[in-house]
């Protein structure tokens, strides 16, 4: 009974120990790891570490100096819930970068160098509930159906970035966002814009920092908060012609009077040709009398 009870104690010893030695077998260099998670914050990595284990579901990159995400490596993550990438050098090359690990719910690509998000950018994060690419200078573009697969998107910030323009759709069709980051964009604030600002106005989502939501572009509105620019785009909008306006009155007018004339100039020969039918006859008859 002594001796089995001595045996346990060293076996369980000998369990643990071989247990953490393949977990530091399994960590990737310079990182450390816990229980489903690979924590590699500013290790001044270069590139995506190596022999990251298969079962990680949290993956924290954050401040390296990583610009490209492999999507095959990150394929081999099938159970990835969590991932910060941010304060890297990823750039404009993350299309079909996720297509492998469809039950990310976070994800942190803040403090890179996007360019552009495309509709193939985040396709395959159907899960997916907090997107952060915030403070992304080089950011000037999302398109319009850039999140149409994301309905379960509950945290959206973009502020920081150099957009410009949103189409209104591409937020105002997911069903569950409750928070939108848009502060200290670059925002031309004309009359596309409108439609935006108005939705802004109306809903009920929490836009953080609400205050520096302002706008860029044109100069005489620099610096206003959008319900303010709401109320005088809505006048200016609906009273201002631009310059196509002008040109297509002019053509209408043009069509109206050239119609016009036209008119004029058919029933003159028409009543020409009937006034000469008519004195015609007048003769016709004098002369049979």
């Amino acid at each position: 009974m002594s001796s089995s009870g001595r045996t346990q104690p060293l076996s369980l010893v000998f369990l643990l120990g071989v247990g953490m030695a393949s977990e530091r077998i399994n960590c990737p260099s310079r990182c450390s790891c816990q229980y489903l998670e690979v924590n590699c914050t500013g290790q001044q990595l270069q590139e995506f570490p190596e022999a990251i284990p298969l079962d990680t579901r949290q993956l924290i990159l954050a401040a390296n100096n990583v610009s490209h995400l492999p999507a095959v490596e990150l394929s081999f993550l099938a159970d990835l819930v969590y991932l910060d990438c941010k304060k890297n050098l990823l750039g404009d090359d993350l299309d079909f970068t996720f297509i492998g690990v469809t039950k990310l719910v976070y994800l942190d690509l803040s403090f890179n160098n996007l360019t552009q998000v495309t509709f193939s950018t985040f396709a395959h994060l159907l899960s997916l509930v907090v997107l952060k690419i915030s403070d992304n200078p080089n950011l000037v573009a999302i398109e319009k159906d850039a999140f149409a697969n994301n309905t379960w998107l509950r945290h959206l910030d973009v502020s920081r970035t150099g957009l410009t323009f949103l189409d209104t759709s591409t937020v105002q069709d997911l069903p569950n966002l409750r928070f939108l980051g848009l502060s200290n964009n670059l925002w031309h604030c004309n009359c596309s814009f409108l439609d935006f600002i108005t939705w802004m106005t109306e809903s009920n989502i929490h836009f953080p920092d609400a205050d520096n939501i302002t706008c860029y572009t044109p100069e005489g509105l620099r610096a206003l908060t959008m319900p303010v620019v709401e109320t005088q785009l809505h006048f200016s909008c609906l009273i201002q012609l631009y310059k196509q306006d002008y040109i297509f009155l002019g053509l209408i007018g043009l069509c109206i009077f050239l119609a016009g004339t036209m008119a004029a100039w058919l029933a003159g020969i028409c009543a020409v040709i009937y006034e000469v039918h008519t004195s015609k006859g007048e003769e016709e008859e004098e002369e049979e009398e």
